[in-house]
């Protein structure tokens, strides 16, 4: 039944993400994919703050599928983000490309170290 648990996690997820990213998206008006960057740098601070929880055991496995693997899984993309990253590079918005990636992988793993020392801050 863990299936099931990511299937759960993935039906939240996935228009969580969506909406999320339209909603982030249409506050802004700039090329830059303000939508999908905050649902990854979200998704990453989730991410690690589950990692945290399970370190010190104050979440199990079936927590970590159903909202690690389903819930973050559906929610956070990086399909997406290569996509506008490829597509801002196209179109001569390089700027936005390389700032894109940077800010993407500083914002991600800063969000993730983050959640991490949230959670053992909590439950250690």
């Amino acid at each position: 039944m863990n299936w099931l648990l990511v299937v759960t996690g993935a039906m939240v997820g996935a228009p969580l993400r969506y909406l999320t990213d339209r909603a982030v998206q249409s506050r802004h008006d700039s090329l830059f994919p303000w939508g999908t960057f905050a649902v990854n740098v979200t998704g990453c601070l989730i991410l690690g703050l589950l990692t945290g929880a399970v370190a010190e055991g104050a979440a199990g496995s079936r927590l970590q599928l159903l909202l690690g693997t389903g819930l973050c899984g559906a929610l956070t993309t990086y399909s997406t983000f290569s996509y506008e990253t490829l597509r801002l590079g196209e179109t001569g918005a390089r700027f936005y490309a390389a700032a894109n990636v940077a800010a993407s992988v500083v914002a991600g793993l800063g969000a993730a170290f983050a959640g991490v020392a949230l959670a053992q801050a909590v439950w250690a």
